[in-house]
């Protein structure tokens, strides 16, 4: 993983190291920031633990609050994590699962790793699994350039 400080003046990396990089936050990073949108366009933004099982991200959070029913009826969320000037966005197809849709296994290793268990919390909670569209990264605007890593749900080589 590259290390650099966020505002440094390094040269911009390369596709594959911004690739592993990416990689890296989404196997360490737990929490990332959910954009959706109710069916008449009002936008709204969360904060939501996630797990990322190398394929797709898995989320959880109230069925009937904003966030669920917005996931739910648009089908699409778009994901960010890092900082502002170390980003990585995700665009995404949204699949709406019952808590208790889930193998034990996958429900725990959820809880593991995220410190939350939406499952002991009933029916009020949905898990959304994530499915990856696009996925970009950049730091400053000289990664601009190239800050697409995947499209169509596939990574760019």
């Amino acid at each position: 993983m590259t290390t650099e400080a966020p505002g440094s003046t390094s040269a911009p990396r390369t596709r594959a190291e911004r690739r592993r990089d990416t990689e890296h936050r989404l196997a360490h990073d737990v929490d990332l920031w959910v954009a959706s949108a109710s069916p008449d366009g009002a936008p709204f933004l969360v904060p939501l633990s996630f797990d990322w099982d190398g394929r797709t991200l898995l989320l959880a959070t109230l069925a009937d609050g904003p966030t669920g029913r917005n996931l739910a009826a648009g089908g699409t969320a778009r994901l960010a994590l890092g900082h502002t000037r170390d980003v990585v966005m995700i665009d995404g197809d949204v699949e709406t699962l019952a808590i208790d849709a889930l193998p034990p296994e996958r429900r725990e290793r959820f809880e593991t790793r995220t410190g939350f268990d939406p499952y002991a919390l009933g029916a009020r909670y949905r898990w959304y699994r994530v499915t990856p569209r696009r996925v970009q990264a950049w730091r400053e605007a000289d990664e601009l350039r190239g800050r697409e890593l995947m499209r169509d749900g596939r990574w760019i080589d």
